[in-house]
């Protein structure tokens, strides 16, 4: 297993999805159950076995006294199966893969367009209103947010970008032909710290003193959370929700879902389909509508 977390980390993947997305399903899932269930070799690893487990996580009750989420043991149980792919491509007598629980399918909510200016308008400060902006308008991680430089707001033949580090040390531009000159605005008037370019900045206080400091996702988290208190908004409101908002608008209106896929930083369409789910009834019936009456 070790070997495999080690395969996983050569391939570029980041410490934190390798430990997050990979590391925690095998070291704290799979590798304490296998020790209860006496098996020790890959090879053991047979269907029925596979299905002890899942059964077991199915039955299971988190920390909170509720049933874990289908949601989390159909990626613990992906992981599973990614190790067994790797091992039996290593040479190991794999005998199966296990087989993943179905999951709910449910409209997720998003925010409105007006919503959205909502929020924005209720962000105390020119700092949270561009990182709402940001966020609504570009589809971009809140960690991607953080990183962001000043220098990273690239004109290029009269359009105007964003240069994003994504996941797995992949770089993109995305477009912000709306908010660049609001950026840039903002970076050139806002206190810089001496050892960083970092866009977005925080103050702190210490020991009596206030010093800047880069903002952490938390942080980001917290002020859309209090913001959206602030806008009177009834959601659940987080900078995901921000992401899954600006793709299901960006659908709504036509926009091609590969070039999507690469704003968002997606390098497959899996994530689209699943925005395609959270489209009303309404904009499938507008969308067959423009199809239907294109030609007329």
């Amino acid at each position: 297993m070790e070997d495999y977390l080690a395969s996983c980390r050569a391939r570029g993947l980041s410490p934190k999805t390798v430990d997050d997305s990979y590391g925690y399903p095998l070291r704290r899932i799979l590798i304490p159950w296998a020790d209860r269930a006496e098996i020790s070799e890959v090879g053991q690893l047979d269907r029925r076995a596979l299905d002890r487990l899942s059964t077991e996580l199915l039955d299971k009750v988190g920390p909170a006294g509720r049933p874990l989420s289908r949601h989390s043991i159909h990626a613990y149980m992906r992981a599973v199966n990614h190790f067994l792919t790797w091992s039996k491509s290593e040479g190991e007598d794999v005998a199966a893969k296990a087989q993943l629980p179905r999951l709910p399918k449910t409209l997720l909510d998003v925010l409105s367009r007006e919503e959205v200016d909502q929020l924005e308008d209720a962000a105390r400060n020119e700092r949270d209103k561009l990182i709402i902006r940001l966020l609504a308008d570009t589809g971009i991680r809140v960690g991607e947010l953080v990183k962001l430089r000043t220098s990273d707001l690239i004109d290029r033949d009269r359009r105007q970008y964003i240069l994003v580090r994504g996941k797995g040390a992949k770089e993109r531009l995305v477009p912000i032909p709306r908010l660049y000159r609001r950026l840039q605005k903002y970076s050139r008037a806002h206190p810089v710290s001496s050892d960083s370019d970092l866009l977005f900045l925080g103050l702190k206080r210490r020991a009596g003193a206030e010093e800047l400091e880069p903002l952490t996702p938390s942080g980001v988290q917290q002020m859309v959370r209090l913001t959206a208190k602030a806008a009177g908004l009834e959601k659940r409101v987080h900078p995901h929700l921000l992401r899954h908002s600006f793709a299901t608008w960006q659908l709504s209106r036509g926009m091609n879902p590969i070039q999507l896929a690469d704003i968002l930083g997606h390098s497959s369409l899996v994530m689209i389909h699943r925005v395609y789910s959270h489209l009303s009834p309404g904009d499938a019936y507008d969308a067959m509508v423009r199809t239907l009456t294109a030609g007329e």
